[in-house]
């Protein structure tokens, strides 16, 4: 069942009350879309239903596995059949000539029919998930599917089969609004056709990021569909859309090979912390994808353990060295130790001696295996039991086949194994490494200076392992240690979001979690910690991928020209090897900056948000993390509403304006930025200019500049637009 529209194929774009020949399109545009949802609904509801009811299930006893299965498939399904509050169902159409529907797929064979035939042309709706009608004929295609693909890929020059690509616009609260035709088949650009996009484009925002399925642009849409084989490293300047293009080809691989990574233990999206999470945690679900795990670096590496102190930028350097990995090796196999004794088990009533000399033959076999550090106890007590069967056999002593699991389990080979090769706990084994000078010298000698293993040694030491103040550096540490120990569990595809940040070792942890590929995303001129990597190519050795590709978004999708030209004045200082994306965007009013006395920077910061409320979109206010409390305390005594951004993930929701402190603001965005004494930012720390670049380019439509103090020497000679 699927409406019959008038296509007006010269047409470019049109708005509610332009004229009452449009309103009856937009109308039964509107019934669709409501036709779409009403099925999508039944679908999802039919589920539930046989959820419920336990509709195909089989006996409650014999087929309990199966029926459990069914069940959290059906829950799975459900969610994924969930209606994604506010998103349109559908955000694009393709027209074909009658019968010419194609497969968009590499050998351009034609494909099954179009699901929607008139006389005059095929209708393909393109959208965030399928919808299909009872006689499961599609109604809407996934953007993921081969199909879809002309959407995003038909040109003048190469149209695929499509005669007019249409594009809808959606008011706020998703409604249908306005629709805009691209005419393909007449192979002549129109001058106004991307007016939907650049709308939607630049449409306001409140709260987390939304997905960009309606606007991805060729350039990304190659890398969103990149096969699971390949490794991505993704270097995107900011507003480029790399962390949009990292989720959505996590979408588009969980679409199109779902069930091999689940086999391989399922996806994940790694962030810098727990606001970033919170500001991206809709763009999967909005997708139809509930399955990935959404966690921070350190949640990957700390086992629960919460992070309490910053590094010295010397300690956190080489805490994040490759070289530490080798030292934490060192120390755990000090724990290994001969046992420098006989053995004796009794059993069957007779004694079996294992000489110390042979103990160490045995503990030296154990330990060239370069096994696992749990797996090699279990091991050692395997060839120690074996050795005492040997010597049975040899004295003609009979034994069944219950004998060998009874001596591997006999106390004294358990108790010679426990003090051989002893249980260990990854975080008091890295504990007493970083507390404990005597282990940190042998275990570091020739690898680390004595001045670098005094940079790293914890003094005062804490009284106990429970009263350990813990780095993020420290958790990478403990990853490796609990590594070393016993293997962690796999993930078949992981995305790094904000990757320039990451340390060798905090790199060596997410490549054990790697079943497969991984996607990398970030911008080496964001790179704010002293650990970093400062090279997209070492980055991919230290995960353990160097073949993997990297590439470079250059085109700048959500900032303005005018600000990320402003911001870009730093990167001769901070990054000379990169260059400023060419923005897709200008608007002359994007860029204020404002010049107060220091007294008056209080109520200068008020009148801006104040103003900033006053339009549409949200609103980040960012200065340097000691000012936030001051700045607080000034919007609260003013009555503003805000949230103010934390290190464990705040509600973006909540509020319109977020007082962010400038350490967690990267990655986020606002409609309205606000920057308060860059200098301050600039001076707080030894990557400040770096942290300044980040608070520069948050902002989507307009940055206003705060300051009472001197800008920075590179941002001094303010440009025209400025006051």
């Amino acid at each position: 069942m699927y409406l019959l529209l008038t296509v007006r194929s010269n047409t470019t774009m049109h708005q509610p009350g332009q004229d009452d020949a449009v309103e009856p399109e937009i109308r039964a545009e509107r019934d669709y879309m409501d036709t779409c949802r009403a099925t999508l609904t039944r679908m999802r509801e039919e589920v539930q239903t046989m959820l419920a009811t336990g509709a195909g299930e089989g006996d409650a006893i014999t087929d309990k596995y199966f029926n459990h299965v069914l069940r959290q498939f059906q829950v799975q399904v459900i969610k994924e059949l969930s209606d994604p509050d506010g998103a349109p169902l559908f955000f694009g159409r393709l027209e074909y000539p009658p019968g010419e529907v194609y497969d968009s797929g590499t050998d351009r064979d034609r494909a099954t029919r179009a699901h929607t035939h008139t006389s005059s042309s095929d209708l393909v709706y393109v959208g965030r998930r399928g919808v299909r009608d009872d006689d499961g004929e599609p109604m809407v295609v996934d953007w993921r599917a081969p199909l879809a693909r002309a959407f995003y890929e038909a040109s003048y020059q190469d149209p695929m089969g499509v005669r007019v690509r249409r594009r809808y616009g959606f008011d706020h609260s998703g409604v249908l609004t306005a629709y805009e035709d691209e005419p393909l088949h007449l192979q002549v650009a129109s001058a106004s056709g991307n007016g939907l996009l650049a709308a939607e484009i630049e449409r306001p925002r409140k709260g987390p990021m939304r997905d960009i399925v309606a606007t991805i642009q060729p350039e990304q849409m190659v890398l969103v569909r990149a096969p699971l084989e390949r490794t991505l490293c993704i270097q995107g300047a900011p507003g480029t859309g790399k962390t949009a293009v990292g989720l959505h080809r996590l979408a588009y691989l969980l679409y199109a090979e779902r069930e091999r990574l689940r086999k391989e233990g399922g996806v994940a999206v790694v962030g810098p912390n727990r606001s970033f999470l919170s500001y991206i945690h809709n763009v999967l679900p909005a997708l139809g994808e509930v399955e990935a795990i959404q966690t921070t670096i350190d949640e990957l590496t700390g086992s629960g353990i919460t992070v309490g102190r910053v590094d010295a930028p010397r300690a956190a350097r080489l805490k994040g060295d490759a070289r530490m990995a080798e030292v934490i090796q060192r120390h755990l196999r000090s724990r290994i130790q001969p046992l420098g004794e006989t053995l004796e088990v009794k059993y069957q009533h007779r004694t079996w001696r294992v000489p110390g000399e042979e103990l160490a033959r045995e503990l030296d076999a154990v330990v060239s295996r370069g096994i696992d550090y749990n797996a090699g106890r279990e091991l050692l007590a395997e060839r120690l039991a074996l050795h005492v069967l040997r010597q049975m056999e040899q004295s003609g002593t009979s034994a069944v086949p219950a004998t060998r699991q009874q001596l591997r389990r006999h106390k004294a080979v358990s108790r010679a194994v426990r003090r051989m090769w002893p249980t260990v706990d990854p975080t008091r084994l890295i504990f007493d490494l970083l507390t404990n000078q005597a282990h940190l010298a042998h275990a570091a000698d020739g690898i680390l200076s004595p001045d670098e293993q005094q940079a790293i040694l914890v003094q005062p030491r804490p009284r106990s392992v429970h009263a350990m103040t813990w780095s993020s550096h420290d958790l990478a540490l403990l990853a490796e240690a609990a590594a070393l120990i016993e293997r962690p569990a796999k993930l078949g595809h992981v995305v790094v979001d904000e990757a320039q940040d990451l340390s060798p070792m905090q790199l060596r942890a997410i490549a054990r979690r790697l079943a497969g590929s991984c996607t990398v995303l970030g911008d080496l001129a964001q790179a704010t910690s002293p650990a970093a990597v400062q090279d997209w190519t070492a980055v991919l050795t230290h995960l353990d991928r160097p073949d993997g590709q990297i590439e470079e978004l250059t085109r700048g999708y959500r900032l303005p020209a005018e600000v990320i030209d402003y911001a870009a004045r730093l990167l001769p200082h901070i990054a000379p090897e990169i260059r400023g994306p060419a923005s897709f965007r200008h608007s002359a009013d994007a860029l204020r900056i404002t010049q107060t006395a220091p007294e008056e920077t209080a109520k200068a910061i008020i009148a801006t948000c104040a103003g900033a409320l006053a339009e549409e979109g949200s609103v980040g206010l960012i200065a340097a993390d000691d000012d936030i409390p001051e700045i607080h305390q000034a919007l609260s005594d003013s009555g503003f509403q805000h949230t103010v951004l934390g290190p464990n993930g705040t509600d973006l929701d909540t509020a319109r304006l977020t007082l962010t402190p400038v350490t967690l603001a990267k990655g986020l965005e606002f409609d309205t930025v606000v920057v308060v004494e860059p200098s301050r930012i600039a001076e707080a720390e030894d990557r400040g200019l770096q942290r300044l670049y980040v608070a520069l380019t948050r902002a989507v439509s307009n940055l206003h500049i705060i300051h009472a103090d001197p800008l920075p020497e590179p941002l001094a000679q303010e440009p025209a637009m400025s006051r």
